[in-house]
């Protein structure tokens, strides 16, 4: 892509002035466009993302249940660290 500066000038020994910058843009505009058109294909028509979601949340909350006293304490520190988020009263689901 060309500058949208001249080169920095050089002096008699051949040497650029390193104080002066080339600045330059990339626009990734396009290929972003594509990317994304991409993943959406890849995903295909049937994709639902509120379904996705609420798996999630399921999954999340089937990893959570069932913790005896030692684990509820450690995911209680957990989320008091902020390393996990809260989740519903603050307490891992029974």
């Amino acid at each position: 892509m060309a500058p949208h500066e001249p080169t920095p000038s050089s002096d008699a020994s051949g040497a650029s002035d390193a104080s002066e910058l080339v600045d330059f843009a990339v626009d990734l505009t396009s290929q972003e466009v594509l990317r994304r058109a991409q993943v959406m294909e890849a995903l295909g028509p049937d994709w639902d993302p509120l379904e996705v979601l609420l798996g999630e949340e399921a999954a999340y909350d089937l990893l959570y249940s069932g913790l005896d006293a030692e684990q509820q304490r450690l995911y209680d520190d957990l989320v008091a660290a902020g390393v996990l988020p809260s989740r519903g009263d603050g307490r891992a689901a029974a």
